[in-house]
């Protein structure tokens, strides 16, 4: 079992040696992982300023995105669920 997982990885190398990544993907790879990087940095500075107003909103993969692709009305968007909805 251990020698097929190893021959696919060295499969998929050589492939891509041989043919190349794709750029596009790599840039929306690139990209995504910016956003979920500044959507935590959001999130934890929203979380230690709200603190003293009460507010905290966690960090997790849905709200990190929201935040990542929104931005800043993506931290008042879940602000304004936490406080009317929850």
């Amino acid at each position: 079992m251990d020698i097929w997982i190893i021959g696919g990885i060295i499969v998929l190398i050589v492939l891509l040696l041989v043919k190349g990544i794709p750029i596009n993907f790599t840039k929306l790879i690139g990209q995504s992982a910016i956003k979920v990087t500044i959507g935590v940095l959001f999130l934890f500075f929203f979380n230690l300023f709200g603190a003293s107003f009460g507010l905290h909103i966690p960090i997790n993969i849905f709200t990190t995105v929201v935040v990542g692709i929104l931005g800043i009305p993506g931290i008042a968007s879940l602000t304004a669920i936490h406080l009317f909805i929850v």
